[in-house]
């Protein structure tokens, strides 16, 4: 399941991740909030914390993931992922270098330090 995280700035689109995430919580709440901030700005942040209670992604999320990353590639500003899952740690910073914004991971101990980054002008 992905819920919308609330008190961030209107560019900021924040979500955390619970349990198992499926193509369905994308289609019906990520890429809506995602294309409705991207109405409202040219430049768009993201928050993504996948904390103890995230279980994993099926394939049709990470489908999802990697095409709504593709699809507002030049519109990312800045990219806060928190999380201790060592697999998604480990694929943020292989891909990273195809996100032309400044990614960072954090441990969810840092999720402070991390809404304070992507928040932060």
């Amino acid at each position: 399941m992905i819920e919308v995280v609330e008190g961030f700035p209107d560019n900021v689109v924040a979500v955390a991740a619970k349990g198992q995430v499926s193509r369905r919580d994308y289609s019906k709440v990520l890429v809506p909030a995602v294309e409705s901030a991207f109405r409202r700005h040219r430049k768009v942040r993201c928050y993504y914390e996948l904390g103890r209670e995230f279980s994993g992604m099926d394939s049709g999320a990470l489908w999802e993931d990697l095409k709504i990353g593709v699809e507002h590639i030049a519109q990312w500003e800045r990219v806060a992922v928190v999380t201790d899952v060592e697999w998604v740690r480990l694929a943020v910073n292989v891909f990273r270098f195809l996100v032309p914004c400044d990614v960072r991971v954090f441990g969810t101990t840092e999720a402070a330090d991390a809404r304070g980054w992507i928040a932060r002008d």
